[in-house]
């Protein structure tokens, strides 16, 4: 659990990740088995994935602009209650037989669209509750309740429950957001943050633009989004043929293919109990370059190697990085930028996580289709090389910037 210093407030809401996690941890397992009962078309399958992570591009920015707009924690009870009257509805209608994949796709899109607005308020509400100085090791214990509920604990109870009785798992998902909408309802903010004399009401796509701007002409933060982007395309070159990858290259059935997810949560829990301790004996700066170093070795065993284990071991290092260095450019950024601004910069953030990741995974897709299926991580490691090289000393820049908050942008801007 959290440290005494991070405060009641923090805690209530990591007991409202654990809760709401979890649920969404069943419906990891018992979604796809839905659809899979709903149809067999590959097409439609693919688009319940799509549903799922559209509403990012499309309301990532809204998404931020509503995060600066209302009270956040508010904003987080009525998110949760709405998914949870969506995951109600869905239990119903697979309950009494009237369930369809058009159903299930419209649901998918309404809950993938209700997540963006709660991940964006979620990373705005901590500068809020926590210090400063404390915001890693937050950060920290906020996804590594995500990595221990949603990718380890839950979905195989998820599955349990989808083969006694198909609406069981979606009715214990709903009941976990009600909760959850309780649960932040009881937090209360304790950090004094700096905000505006005035704020001035605009159109939102006005107010999108003063977010905009004020990373564009905050030369730190820009480099950041912008690495975050690249080194996603590269990623999801790699990762957009992982299973094909793991059945051709490494020999590995349904179960080793379950086994990768696994190693990935395992390493990212290592990373949470160690991050507290990295962050004491090492800058910011360096933990973000020896990341970045380890996902560009991480390409190039995986195009190596023919061994299941090795591929395995590999697995486990990317996710402790992978935790690490999320958790280390989100502390960054709440750091770096004006409270008033937090919720809008954040949802660019979130656009260009998904934008690196569309953008790449028809580059993964083609390149495994012309020249094998380890050309795309021939691809990542290339890339990956590039990037590292032309960033390194970026990173010093960066995390200076999160050291010296930066002041609201001119009222000339606005």
């Amino acid at each position: 659990m959290a440290p005494p210093r991070l405060g009641r407030s923090f805690r209530l809401l990591l007991l409202t990740s654990v809760v709401t996690n979890t649920g969404d941890g069943i419906a990891l397992a018992a979604g796809p088995l839905l659809v899979a009962s709903q149809t067999r078309d590959p097409l439609l399958v693919s688009m319940a994935v799509l549903a799922q992570n559209l509403p990012v591009l499309l309301f990532g920015f809204a998404a931020g602009v509503l995060a600066d707009r209302v009270d956040r924690v508010r904003l987080m009870a009525v998110v949760n209650l709405v998914r949870g009257i969506i995951l109600a509805l869905l239990a119903a209608s697979v309950a009494t037989g009237v369930v369809s994949i058009v159903v299930v796709l419209a649901a998918l899109f309404a809950l993938g669209t209700a997540e963006t607005f709660a991940d964006i308020g979620s990373a705005s509400i901590l500068p809020r509750l926590v210090r400063r100085e404390d915001l890693g090791i937050a950060n920290a214990r906020i996804t590594g309740s995500v990595l221990l509920t949603n990718q380890l604990v839950a979905p195989p109870i998820g599955a349990f429950l989808f083969a006694i009785g198909m609406a069981l798992p979606f009715i214990a998902d709903a009941a976990g957001f009600l909760l959850g909408a309780v649960l932040v309802t009881r937090v209360v903010y304790s950090v004094v943050v700096d905000a505006p004399a005035v704020v001035e009401r605009r159109h939102w796509r006005h107010e999108m633009a003063e977010g905009l701007r004020w990373l564009w002409d905050h030369p730190p933060m820009r480099t950041l989004v912008i690495t975050i982007l690249a080194f996603n395309v590269t990623f999801g070159a790699a990762w957009s043929v992982l299973v094909l990858y793991a059945q051709e290259r490494l020999g590995m059935t349904a179960v080793g293919f379950g086994l990768i997810t696994t190693a990935m949560a395992i390493g990212g829990i290592v990373g949470t109990v160690s991050y507290g301790r990295l962050e004491r004996r090492f800058s910011l700066a360096d933990i973000m370059r020896v990341g970045l170093v380890i996902e560009t070795c991480t390409h190039l065993v995986l195009a190596l190697t023919t061994l299941p284990a090795v591929a395995l071991v590999t697995f486990t290092v990317f996710g402790a990085h992978a935790f690490v260095w999320g958790t280390t450019a989100t502390a960054i950024r709440q750091r770096a930028v004006p409270d008033a601004l937090l919720g809008r910069v954040t949802g660019v953030y979130h656009v260009a996580v998904m934008a690196g990741m569309v953008i790449g995974t028809p580059i993964g897709g083609l390149l495994a289709r012309q020249y094998g299926i380890t050309a795309p991580f021939w691809f990542g490691f290339a890339g990956s090389a590039i990037l590292v090289v032309l960033l390194w000393r970026e990173f010093a820049n960066i995390v200076h910037a999160s050291e010296h908050p930066a002041e609201m942008a001119p009222a000339a801007h606005s």
